[in-house]
């Protein structure tokens, strides 16, 4: 039996090297030229509990989402057993370790075999978490995929305890049977990057000098991610002791003129909210990401959700200019994280960038070449002519910028509101005259940002019924559109709102049906205020994404 597209879970105890196992997988069907993508599912422990992958590969279609059915399950301990057999598609195979899976109630479609992991490793004296590279030799036979393929991932993947891993991975190798044949595809080859790796390139390509972060699920790996790279690119990387000292040092960052971000989650957003409005008064521009996850409060910390959309359009006291964006893949991050940055140093305001967990840790192909040129944005730089003034009243609402310490210049910047000259004051008249600059930034981000594509349209541009949605559900929708037929509206930008796009975008659409990871249609509330409505919603608010499959059942309920 040969396979083109496919999925393979693998699951054990978190602690025991569910990840690492996973990526070498992807890893090698990625270099085998299969399109492939990484759904990553776990708790909120150091070890214990249980955690799985599943890893989705097509031999000829890019693939953003993963499947509930899978064609193969790889169980390091009982509860992938009793948890994922279910999941099993006819005639899938179940690889298990006798020594830790009591294998019962199996159907008579599923082909159960059962490989001496723990005995393997033991004989080869090596620790017991390596029975992760005894499954994957047992894998890799049993697919029909040569030794020299997993030997060269794993010189790649392994800098200690490479030959012992070696020796472990080819006594499972050599105990399997073939039972099916995954054969290599003429693809061009495409790197596999995270959400957040993706995001991260991006702010370093709009020309981050700076990111602070105290570790968040789901953003922690920006901060993980650019720490490893700082060197590379002069990056300052920082962890504060809160969450409150990330947002504070790093409007002192933009004080001195270095370009920065912040990551969180909405635990952690929620004690920025007073640097948010801080950054709106005094017009500092700061990138913060948002990466969202089930709420409120703690929740699912590990979770997925898109539960903060309308948090992020208020946060903050008072009134403000402010951007607000949704990447739904690898490309959109790369691309807004860049963007962001430098619309954010151009009109001197907070931007937003929303993402999740499903978006933010997924993997996927990154495709360079199909991103949008990145144009250069320049900010206002002081002209040294005249006395500076920090908040000069100007036609668009955007001040000269000069940075401290400058002989030249007295560079004052005030929460309080404040005189051009940044003079704390509370006069009604110069209140009213800066309050209205500071707003005026907003029609001339919304009138710039319309030559951008601010709203993308996918599957039967014809179709009379239409998918909305935003984020990481770009994936599962655009993937069974094409199959259905149907069309998929995504806003990626959400605020200033991209009304004559939106519109453009839902012409000849007689059917609109949301699709959110939330309990109130939260992007449906927002349309709603510009005379937009949807005829259906499918939520999903469970901490989990929409699967392919479960989401086509769903959409079969409203389709009929």
């Amino acid at each position: 039996m040969k396979l083109d597209n496919f999925s393979i879970l693998i699951g054990g105890e978190a602690g025991y090297g569910i990840d690492r196992s996973s990526l070498i997988i992807a890893r090698l069907l990625n270099r085998m030229g299969y399109r492939v993508y990484i759904y990553r599912d776990y708790p909120s422990l150091i070890r214990g509990g249980h955690t799985f992958s599943i890893i989705r590969a097509a031999a000829r279609t890019r693939v953003n989402v993963h499947e509930d059915k899978v064609e193969m399950v790889l169980a390091l301990n009982q509860d992938t057993f009793d948890f994922h057999k279910i999941k099993l598609k006819d005639n899938g195979i179940i690889i298990f370790d006798p020594a830790k899976v009591k294998a019962d109630n199996l159907p008579t479609s599923i082909i159960a075999l059962a490989i001496p992991l723990t005995d393997l490793v033991k004989e080869e004296k090596g620790a017991e978490i390596m029975r992760n590279s005894a499954l994957l030799g047992s894998f890799c036979r049993v697919s029909g995929i040569e030794w020299g393929r997993l030997e060269e991932i794993f010189k790649e993947n392994f800098p200690k305890e490479l030959e012992a891993n070696l020796r472990v991975a080819r006594r499972g190798f050599d105990v399997s049977q073939e039972r099916l044949k995954i054969v290599a595809v003429d693809n061009k080859r495409l790197p596999l990057l995270t959400g957040n790796e993706a995001l991260s390139l991006g702010l370093i390509r709009g020309g981050l000098k700076a990111y602070l972060a105290y570790p968040m699920t789901p953003s922690s790996t920006i901060l993980h991610f650019l720490a490893g790279v700082a060197d590379k690119f002069g990056l300052k990387v920082i962890q504060p002791e809160s969450e409150i000292g990330v947002v504070l040092t790093a409007l002192g960052f933009a004080y001195a003129g270095e370009k920065v971000a912040v990551g969180t989650s909405g635990g952690g957003f929620c004690l920025m909210t007073e640097g948010v409005s801080f950054s709106g008064m005094a017009e500092l521009p700061l990138v913060f990401i948002v990466g969202q996850r089930t709420g409120p409060s703690t929740g699912l910390p590990t979770y997925t959700g898109q539960t903060e959309l309308h948090f992020v359009l208020h946060a903050g006291q008072g009134e403000f200019t402010r951007l607000v964006v949704a990447p739904g893949d690898a490309e959109e991050a790369y691309y807004w994280g860049a963007l962001s940055l430098k619309l954010a140093w151009k009109y001197q305001i907070p931007s937003f960038i929303l993402t999740d967990k499903t978006l933010a840790e997924g993997t996927f192909n990154f495709d360079l070449k199909a991103i949008a040129s990145i144009p250069e944005i320049s900010s206002s730089l002081w002209e040294r002519k005249g006395e500076y003034k920090r908040y000069l009243d100007t036609e668009t609402g955007i001040s000269p910028l000069a940075f401290a310490p400058d002989s030249e210049a007295t560079v004052k910047i005030n929460s309080y509101e404040h005189t051009e000259a940044g003079i704390t004051t509370e006069d009604p008249m110069i209140t009213k005259k800066m309050q209205e600059k500071r707003l005026r930034k907003q029609n001339y981000l919304a009138e710039e940002l319309d030559h951008y594509q601010l709203v993308k349209t996918y599957g039967e541009e014809k179709s009379s019924t239409a998918l909305l949605c935003w984020g990481s559900n770009k994936g599962v929708c655009v993937e069974l559109a094409e199959r259905l037929g149907l069309k998929v509206v995504q806003p990626l930008v959400l605020n200033p709102f991209p009304l004559r796009q939106f519109q453009k975008a839902l012409e000849g659409a007689k059917k609109i049906i949301a699709i959110e990871n939330n309990a109130t249609a939260q992007l449906v509330k927002l349309i709603n205020r510009y005379g937009f409505k949807a005829d259906e919603k499918i939520l999903k608010y469970d901490g989990r994404p929409f699967a392919l499959d479960e989401l086509e059942f769903e959409l079969s309920k409203v389709l009929e």
